[in-house]
């Protein structure tokens, strides 16, 4: 063995043991932070069909949406580990004999091929994923700093930092450095194989097989000795072993670089994510768990005094919590995304998984070493003034600069907080107010997250903690939880006032129990909602839907007074013990009544009435009225009829949040708007999956918007841009938080302003169009023109 080849065995067998030592108990130390979380049992079974989803989307690389080159390049960096496994105990092996191949592999083209062809792609999936951080993140901290203050001090989504703002970036840079160094290691390994397998006196042409991708280079190395080849083999395997080494040791010392553990711990992750089909955590939210038992009205009256509602610590998580934290990559598509954050709100669900994440892994170190002092039956060792000692609690950065930058400049961490992590209360200590109330539960951020994070269950168990533990809340939802728990509903009318939308009829809307036994009589139920009742804009959309129906000859009834709130609004703001009490109501009276087929014009009604119900025994068939009006359409029993020539418009549907994302329908609206003659769609430049929020969701509508620019306005800005004249909605918050954002101008195709932008209900574009066929003249006038 020469002295370089010895000297090169020594660093890599130094470098794999503290390598392989710091990755193993880095490897413990998550384990132990993981077990600090509440059980969750069913997020464990069923194995097969939670494997197979796994293996699907991990493969498929389904999570990144809407971003192919992304999709692609992560995807071959992602496989070249396992690909490339083999080529470092190759490396080993060539420590000792520059001549060294693995049994039958190295001689097998199809395996050769493969490693050099993913060697290559993956060369270039990660300098693409390079140029990518650079673009969506490369700025100086404090630029970002400024960009931040400017953006919060004009409202403009177009001045916020996005993505990789308050990612660490060396975190970041050293993983794709030591992939891009393994990689060169590799094809370098190649040709340098290729040239030590050429003598020059017979060259072995055949070794061309075996080197495809790298022959080239390896022919301009055939010039040098073989003892320069060797060393050459020697010091390159030297290297990608210190390297890969070099990548444990760091990890296993940083266990919070998300960007590198989520390699192993995405896998879990996305095994235990909460829909075993594999969509995501969107639709209902997970119920209060007591004891592993769901809280009902049942259970709340046997809890114990001293049980907890809700997230109010760390360790009040369950594992899959912490483990969402800790596999967070800090990608920032969530934060890209957030409509909060694009409108200057210092919520980003980045920084508040991130927040989180550090506080969960500061927190586990001080109470294993506080365990560490405790005796058994005594408390842990404290001094003369009760205190834990001072080497026990020495202040430690608790988040990388970045981080702390990000979470401080944005509001989403108070300044003054305990140097004990331990008493360092979640909020507003880890997280402030403002940020837990900012969010509109839109589930962006659940929709783009690639390793199946979920932050809407999470941000919603803090605020059933504030709620139910604290009574800490926005002072507007005080009234709103009074008016729903003794009006039954947010606006706080009285159960008379429900059928006042129906009162311009021309014919008689039934009533069930009152013109009606049951809704076994009629084909539908029709459930208004509150806002369909008493919103002036919701009344319209309701009585426009019920003359539809009339006239497609569909028989259906109403509640009436005997209708109540879902609950939506108390669950999604944290109130589940209200929410239980809304829900079991409006549970017991549907099936009171029989119902079996539902319409709904709301949005948040179909979610609650179609997805949480049936965990309360209501099981219905729920449709929304976009859905049935399509289809109504379709069956020519709604005939729209074509307006006079120079009326037509041009209109922008926006996606409800709790339509599309969170129950996947997105076609029906744009097909019954395409079916409407003298209609012209176009899409806003956010829409479908990636559709902005109107900022009614999360119990919102009754909030104010205090910093940045309302949401609203920034979504009626995307409006206008497109040069629509009516904007669609199939919601009614959508059509009261979009119509409360004043009249904004759209734009004509000159780039200047022409008139301004209209918000109303699919429904009632439908209504005027078939309203058209009542007036002969223009229907006629309508046919003889389509026929010229």
């Amino acid at each position: 063995m020469s002295s370089l080849s010895a000297v090169s065995f020594f660093l890599a067998l130094t470098a794999t043991l503290v390598g392989l030592g710091s990755f193993i108990t880095g490897c413990v130390k998550i384990l132990q932070r993981m077990q600090m979380g509440a059980p969750a049992p069913e997020r464990v079974r069923p194995v097969g069909a939670r494997l197979w989803r796994a293996f699907v989307s991990i493969f498929s690389h389904s999570g990144f949406r809407g971003r192919p080159v992304v999709r692609v390049a992560h995807w071959l960096v992602m496989v070249s580990f396992p690909l490339l496994f083999l080529t470092l105990i190759t490396g080993y092996g060539q420590l000792l004999n520059p001549g060294f191949a693995l049994p039958f592999l190295d001689s097998f083209a199809p395996y050769t091929w493969t490693v050099e062809l993913i060697a290559w792609l993956s060369l270039l999936g990660i300098l693409a994923l390079m140029v990518v951080r650079l673009r969506n993140g490369g700025v100086l901290p404090w630029r970002k700093a400024e960009q931040l203050e400017r953006g919060n001090q004009t409202g403009e989504a177009s001045n916020l930092p996005r993505r990789f703002f308050g990612s660490t970036r060396w975190h970041a840079i050293f993983v794709e450095l030591v992939v891009l160094g393994v990689v060169i290691c590799v094809l370098v390994l190649r040709a340098a194989e290729y040239a030590y397998s050429q003598p020059a006196l017979s060259p072995d042409h055949s070794a061309l097989l075996l080197h495809p991708f790298t022959a080239w280079m390896g022919t301009l190395l055939t010039g040098y000795s073989q003892a320069t080849l060797a060393n050459l083999i020697t010091v390159t395997a030297c290297a990608k072993i210190v390297i890969s080494m070099l990548w444990m040791m760091v990890v296993g010392v940083q266990t919070s670089m998300g960007v590198a553990w989520h390699r192993f711990l995405a896998v879990v992750n996305i095994y235990a994510r909460r829909e075993v089909d594999g969509s995501n955590a969107l639709g209902p939210l997970e119920p209060i768990r007591v004891a592993g038992e769901p809280l009902t009205m049942e259970t709340l009256e046997e809890l114990p005094e001293d049980a907890k509602l809700g997230v109010g610590s760390i360790s009040d998580f369950t594992w899959k919590g912490l483990l969402d934290f800790s596999t967070c990559t800090e990608c920032g598509r969530c934060q890209e995304l957030c409509p909060a954050w694009s409108t200057g709100k210092p919520l980003s669900p980045k920084l508040f998984t991130l927040a989180l994440r550090d506080h969960h892994a500061a927190t586990a170190a001080f109470m294993r070493a506080a365990q560490e002092l405790e005796q058994p039956g005594e408390s842990p060792a404290e001094d003369a003034n009760g205190d834990f000692p001072s080497d026990l609690f020495t202040p430690i950065p608790e988040h990388s600069g970045d981080v702390l930058a990000a979470l401080r400049a944005s509001g989403a961490q108070s300044a003054e907080a305990s140097a004990n992590p331990l008493e360092r209360q979640l909020v507003p200590e880890v997280i402030t107010p403002d940020v837990l109330w900012a969010c509109t539960t839109c589930g962006a951020c659940v929709e783009q997250c690639p390793v199946d994070i979920e932050h809407v269950d999470h941000i919603v168990d803090v605020r059933r903690h504030q709620v139910l533990m604290e009574s800490a809340f926005p002072k507007e939802l005080a009234g709103v939880f009074k008016q729903l728990e003794k009006k039954g509903n947010p606006y706080g009318q009285a159960a008379r006032k429900r059928m006042d939308w129906a009162k311009n009829l021309d014919f008689p809307v039934p009533v069930l129990g009152v013109d009606v036994e049951d809704a076994t009589a009629v084909e539908y139920l029709f459930w208004v909602g509150c806002a369909g009742a008493f919103d002036d804009q919701g009344k319209k959309t309701s009585a426009a839907i019920a003359e539809l129906l009339h006239r497609a000859g569909v028989s259906f009834a109403v509640l009436g007074q005997g209708e109540s709130c879902t609950g939506d609004p108390a669950r999604r703001a944290g109130n589940e013990v209200l929410y239980q009490m809304l829900a079991e109501a409006a549970v017991s009276t549907l099936n009171e009544v029989k119902a079996r087929k539902i319409v709904v014009s709301c949005a948040h009604c179909f979610n609650t009435i179609a997805r949480e119900f049936p965990d309360l025994d209501g099981h219905f068939e729920v449709v929304h009225h976009t859905q049935l009006l399509n289809r109504l359409v379709r069956e020519k029993r709604l005939i729209p009829v074509p307006p006079q020539p120079g009326a037509e418009k041009t209109i922008t549907y926006h996606d409800p949040c709790y339509l599309g994302r969170h129950n996947q329908i997105y076609e029906p609206p744009r097909e019954l708007l395409d079916a409407i003659p003298g209609v012209k769609q176009v899409e806003m430049p956010r829409s479908r999956e990636g559709a902005m929020c109107c900022g009614g969701g999360g119990a919102r509508a009754w909030m104010e918007e205090s910093e940045g620019t309302r949401i609203a306005v920034a979504r009626m800005g995307e409006a206008a841009g497109t040069g629509a004249a009516e904007v669609a909605t199939a919601c009614p918050f959508c059509t009261q938080m979009l119509g409360s954002a004043g009249q904004i101008p759209k734009q004509s195709g000159a780039g200047e302003t022409d008139s301004s932008v209209q918000v109303h209900d699919i429904s009632l574009t439908l209504l005027e169009a078939v309203r058209r066929g009542d007036q002969p003249d223009l229907a006629s006038a309508s046919v003889g023109g389509s026929n010229e």
